[in-house]
């Protein structure tokens, strides 16, 4: 069957203004394409404290205001910053967590995930940085799947308990929602 393709344009704004209460935590994301690869208009604030891993990369471009990406390199836990008007590509398999702000929205294009492929969501210690929690799951529909996820690590404290020092791990980012930019 022929595709076409000029009802492909997509006018970002316009959706945002239709689909803002879209837009709502713990994920704040509205997927706005699903084929080869996935378009979604994320926005701000969210609360999320899970670590989120994809076997392929993902693109992250800030359309209004800036946005925290903080990821875990080599072991290392490090804060990437992402301005208005500005791009990043994190490659594949770097446990992330974005960070939004207040009356931000950026744009996140990720790739259809293979056949087999295993998206994880991890909480780590604050404490002693430890794994508390991994989840796993082929992704189908990111937004619903990980918001299952967040919402059933939030309601079990045996989850979210470290079992290397005792400590429990937030559900949500101090006190995030009093952010406005990074």
């Amino acid at each position: 069957k022929e595709k076409n393709y000029s009802t492909w344009s997509i006018l970002i704004l316009s959706r945002l203004e239709e689909n803002s209460h879209l837009l709502e935590p713990p994920i704040n994301n509205h997927c706005v394409y699903n084929e080869d690869v996935i378009v979604m208009i994320v926005g701000g604030p969210n609360s999320r404290t899970d670590y989120h891993i994809n076997e392929t990369p993902e693109w992250f471009y800030q359309l209004k205001g800036a946005m925290l990406l903080k990821v875990v390199d080599n072991g290392k836990f490090k804060d990437i910053i992402i301005e208005e008007g500005c791009m990043f590509l994190l490659p594949a398999n770097i446990p992330h967590n974005p960070v939004r702000f207040a009356e931000t929205v950026g744009i996140v294009l990720e790739q259809k995930r293979p056949e087999g492929s295993l998206d994880r969501l991890r909480w780590y210690c604050e404490n002693c940085k430890s794994i508390v929690h991994e989840e796993s799951f082929h992704c189908i529909d990111l937004g619903t799947q990980i918001k299952k996820a967040v919402t059933q690590f939030k309601e079990n404290k045996k989850l979210r308990t470290c079992s290397h020092c005792n400590v429990m791990a937030s559900t949500e980012h101090d006190s995030i929602n009093d952010l406005k930019s990074a």
